[in-house]
């Protein structure tokens, strides 16, 4: 599995790369705090996979990275994609590079 460190993803960020953000939190949590990305929630996310682009990077993000982790996991196996990446450590991670 690809994945991608918040430092390296605020900068492809910031130099305004064409990168999806998938957020597979619940809406609570994506209320709380987000960096931006399109919330579609773990449960949900085989009856939104016409969302996801298959020509782009998309980096999925969570609390920790457990969940998005797994969300990508099962995405490639089911759907075969190769262009997925996790952000490692999620949101916690995010939060420590401000």
């Amino acid at each position: 599995m690809l994945s991608i460190d918040a430092a390296t993803l605020q900068e492809k960020l910031s130099s305004n790369e064409d990168i999806l953000l998938v957020d597979v939190r619940e809406p609570w949590e994506h209320d709380d705090f987000n960096i931006g990305g399109k919330l579609i929630p773990m449960n949900s996310i085989f009856e939104n996979i016409s969302q996801i682009p298959r020509d782009k990077p998309v980096v999925f993000y969570c609390q920790k990275g457990i969940r998005s982790a797994l969300v990508i996991q099962r995405l490639q196996q089911k759907f075969a994609f190769n262009n997925l990446l996790n952000l490692t450590g999620g949101m916690q991670a995010w939060k420590q590079q401000l």
